[in-house]
C-alpha cells in the first residue's frame, strides 16, 4: 500500500513539475506580420510556422502577375495585382499543417504554386489530458488496492 502511494505521489509530483515547465516555456500568443511574396510559380516564404493562438497578418505582394492566396482549413482567400498588396488578418486557432495555394490562374504551372502554414499544438492542453488520465489510473489502482483486489 505504501509503495503504491509513494509511487503515485512521485509520479504526480514529476508530472506537475513537467506541466509547470511547459506552461513557463509555452509562448504566449503574439501578432505576427508576414509578407508573402508571390511570383510565377512560388511563394516566398513557402512555409510559415506559428503557434496556436497567434494573430496573423499576411500581406500578399505579387511581383509579376495577379496572384491569389487561399488557405485550406481556414477558408481565407485574397488576391492582388502587381504593384498592389492585399492583407488578411486571422487567428491561427486550429493546430495542424494547412496548405495554401494561388487562387488566381497565373500560368501553366499554377496548380503547383503552394505553401504550408504549420500551426503548433497547444502543449499545455495535451499534457493536461495526460495528467487527468494518469490521475484517474492512480485513483483506480488505489481504490482496487483498498478493496483488496490488488493484494
Amino acid at each position: 500500500m505504501r509503495k503504491w502511494l509513494a509511487a503515485g505521489v512521485t509520479v504526480l509530483l514529476a508530472a506537475a513539475f513537467l506541466l509547470h515547465l511547459l506552461f513557463l516555456s509555452h509562448p504566449a500568443p503574439v501578432t505576427r506580420g508576414i509578407t508573402l511574396t508571390a511570383r510565377k510559380f512560388a511563394y516566398e516564404p513557402n512555409i510559415i510556422s506559428v503557434n496556436k493562438g497567434d494573430r496573423l497578418r499576411i500581406t500578399l505582394t505579387p511581383e509579376d502577375v495577379e496572384h491569389g492566396f487561399f488557405l485550406d482549413g481556414y477558408n481565407i482567400e485574397s488576391h492582388a495585382r502587381p504593384g498592389r498588396v492585399s492583407t488578411v488578418d486571422f487567428e491561427a486557432g486550429i493546430s495542424g499543417k494547412f496548405p495554401f495555394r494561388c487562387s488566381v490562374t497565373c500560368g501553366a504551372f499554377h496548380p503547383y504554386m503552394m505553401g504550408w502554414l504549420k500551426v503548433g499544438p497547444n502543449y499545455p492542453f495535451i499534457v493536461s489530458i495526460w495528467m487527468v488520465a494518469l490521475l484517474g489510473w492512480l485513483t483506480l489502482a488505489y481504490a482496487l488496492h483498498r478493496g483488496g483486489m490488488l493484494r
